[in-house]
């Protein structure tokens, strides 16, 4: 699946951090960051590819079984693909909260185009609109 099957608005209950260890190449392991989310009900995990040490990206998003532990009211959000900016080309996905207007969630890659992109997992309970005054 990619990123962009996600646009549209959605219902997000749950936001959790891990890392996991994956097979890089050959049968080298590393330690990963993962993002698992639930959106109307279905998890999704993504997952970091470290790279080399200096560059980074988003592996991969699949819809997976992990039971997120970080559940909250649902927050009404709106997908929408980040706009590349002057620094470069991205491939991020940005939940907004539809109240605040505010970004609750980033996932993927930003600077896809420059020799050191980088893995963007953020997580921004605080621009969730159940927790205004909070």
């Amino acid at each position: 699946m990619e990123l962009k099957d996600l646009v549209g608005l959605h219902k997000l209950t749950g936001v959790d951090m891990d890392s996991v260890s994956v097979n890089t190449w050959g049968s080298q392991f590393e330690d990963c960051q993962v993002i698992n989310f639930v959106l109307d009900g279905q998890t999704y995990t993504a997952t970091e590819d470290p790279d080399d040490g200096y560059r980074s990206n988003m592996r991969d998003i699949v819809k997976s079984d992990y039971k997120v532990k970080n559940k909250f009211k649902p927050c009404k959000v709106m997908g929408k693909m980040r706009e590349d900016d002057k620094y470069g080309a991205n491939e991020i996905l940005d939940l907004v909260d539809v109240k605040t207007g505010k970004v609750v969630l980033s996932v993927g890659t930003e600077n896809t185009d420059d020799y050191y992109p980088c893995w963007v997992a953020v997580f921004s309970p605080e621009n969730m609109a159940i927790n205004t005054g909070v």
